[in-house]
């Protein structure tokens, strides 16, 4: 029996938090891994370099650390399987790297899966359309129950470019913060710098950009509010996936965000 595809972890009822981990899973299902053209070895070093290794340790800690208990989706498959922020069509910029919904090209760019993948229709049905879904209705439960929901993107990025990155060449500070012209805020951008001032300098949409905002409310709904939160990998690993106690510190960042979002919520921390 396959095991769940995702999770959502229930917060606070009144919480309008959402962390989202999508990228921290090294599982791919056996059919799955057939259709790779790595294996052993090469397949345990790029999982290695494209995993963003333990950021669902930093989302659980900081979930138990928050006066009021955000809710968190984690994605229990590996982005090698489907990435489910990428457009899966004609709009996203990484299809020109072959890191589109179903990548087919390595961090390196070299060869993943046939191109075109003879299973991409497949595995958009199997994972990336219901993780979407799952995903879209986690949020309207947060409108719904709060009259607001507030997506944060844990990620993590390596402290030197990968020949995939498309923007690479610009500044890569600690904290990196994505945000969308419309559904991010300043309030959002300043609290969140505020949250991580003591774990490291921040800066925006460099060497990553945007937030994740599922498409039924993209660009649609102001009472969804998102921002994608990079952190250096430096600063919480031993690259590429050993953690240090940058990783405590990096929780506790978190842990402060969400208190200060849940604040201008009219919430009070116990």
């Amino acid at each position: 029996m396959d095991t769940p595809r995702f999770r959502l972890h229930p917060g606070d009822p009144a919480s309008p938090v959402l962390l989202h981990v999508p990228h921290a899973s090294r599982t791919i299902p056996a059919r799955v891994r057939e259709g790779l053209l790595l294996q052993g070895e090469a397949l345990a070093r790029e999982l290695d370099l494209i995993t963003d290794a333990h950021t669902e340790v930093i989302a659980e800690r900081a979930a138990r650390a928050a006066s009021v208990t955000p809710w968190r989706f984690v994605n229990e498959r590996s982005r090698l399987v489907v990435d489910p922020e990428r457009f899966p069509d004609e709009r996203e910029e990484m299809r020109a790297v072959g890191m589109g919904a179903v990548y087919t090209r390595t961090t390196h760019r070299e060869p993943l899966r046939p191109e075109p993948p003879a299973d991409e229709h497949t595995l958009l049905d199997t994972y990336f359309h219901p993780y979407a879904q799952a995903m879209t209705q986690a949020v309207a439960d947060r409108l719904a129950a709060t009259g607001r929901a507030v997506v944060i993107d844990v990620h993590s990025y390596p402290s030197r470019a990968l020949p995939y990155e498309l923007h690479g060449t610009g500044p890569r500070p600690p904290v990196c913060l994505g945000a969308d012209p419309f559904h991010t805020p300043d309030t959002l951008l300043a609290r969140a710098r505020e949250a991580f001032a003591p774990y490291g300098d921040t800066a925006e949409n460099t060497p990553f950009a945007d937030a994740y905002i599922p498409l039924e409310h993209y660009g649609e709904e102001p009472r969804v509010t998102a921002l994608m939160l990079e952190l250096r990998r430096d600063r919480y690993l031993d690259e590429p996936v050993t953690p240090h106690g940058g990783l405590a510190r990096a929780a506790a960042a978190l842990a402060n965000l969400v208190d200060a979002v849940s604040r201008e919520g009219g919430l009070s921390p116990a």
